[in-house]
């Protein structure tokens, strides 16, 4: 890969992203970087499904939980015979147990267009890949309702099955303080412009040349004219392994599109006690 000098961007766009110094005052732009509907393709969402729904999942597909799932929430037969019923559900720390006839079909990230992995650092981006891995919770993080919704699967002789559902304050998620800064980050520009390092490596395509990807560093103003869609709203999220990963004080957040193969990273880093946006790879 080659290397490239950014040159600094107009100074109209410097005013607009930099932030002006640390203050006390509340901030009270609510700008988000954008908005979900503009990565959902729902034909080609609908398309995948159908796709899907019509075709036997391959033995294959339950090596990797990142195949297997994409069948589980597109086909209703075969999300049907994955799933132990009655399905354990906990809710606020209340038990209850859901029968099958009133288990309805599960779509997870399908309607939404991607799916999130937050990862502690970077040699956790290969256990996507690994086909030892028994234990999987797909968890879906709404922000506006402060709470989140965890689908517990589990590798039952050789068998990826849902086995427990568990809805719980978004406040007591094992990652929620980090959660709260990455709701704050996307929704607010001016909070976002502060929380950007100096320098940020960036590693992208390049545009003179579809086959290249080009790398360098970023200054903090220039960052926003390079910064990829981040959703909001509701976050789809798939941990691997049943227990959350180690403290760290590095945060790698992934977004992967379904339909259109978009996938960035945004790596974060706790710098004197404030989470910074260090590097960016698309």
């Amino acid at each position: 890969m080659r290397k490239i000098v950014f040159v600094v961007f107009c100074m109209s766009l410097v005013m607009i992203f930099v932030g002006t110094g640390c203050t006390d005052k509340k901030t009270t732009s609510t700008e988000t970087v954008s908005v979900d509907s503009m990565l959902v393709d729902s034909l080609g969402t609908d398309s995948m499904e159908a796709l899907i729904e019509d075709e036997p999942m391959p033995k294959a597909a339950d090596e990797l939980f990142d195949d297997f799932i994409f069948n589980y929430a597109a086909n209703r037969r075969l999300q049907t015979d994955r799933t132990d019923y009655p399905v354990s559900v906990d809710t606020y720390g209340k038990l209850s147990r859901v029968e099958k006839k009133k288990w309805g079909m599960e779509h997870f990230f399908m309607r939404q267009g991607y799916y999130t992995l937050i990862f502690n650092n970077a040699k956790q981006l290969d256990v996507v890949k690994d086909t030892a891995i028994g234990s999987v919770y797909v968890e879906s993080i709404s922000f506006a309702k402060k709470q989140v919704k965890r689908w517990q699967f589990n590798r039952v002789l050789g068998l990826w099955k849902m086995q427990g559902v568990k809805i719980m304050p978004l406040a007591k998620h094992e990652d929620a303080a980090f959660l709260k800064f990455y709701n704050h980050f996307v929704t607010d520009s001016t909070y976002r412009s502060y929380s950007i390092a100096e320098s940020v490596v960036f590693s992208g395509p390049d545009p003179e040349d579809d086959f290249s990807r080009m790398t360098g560093e970023l200054m903090a103003e220039q960052v926003p004219a390079f910064l990829p869609w981040m959703p909001s709203g509701t976050l789809y999220n798939i941990h691997y392994g049943d227990e959350p990963y180690k403290s760290s004080c590095t945060r790698i957040f992934v977004v992967r599109g379904i339909a259109n193969g978009m996938e960035s990273e945004f790596t974060f880093q706790k710098i004197s006690g404030a989470w910074m946006l260090t590097k960016l790879n698309t």
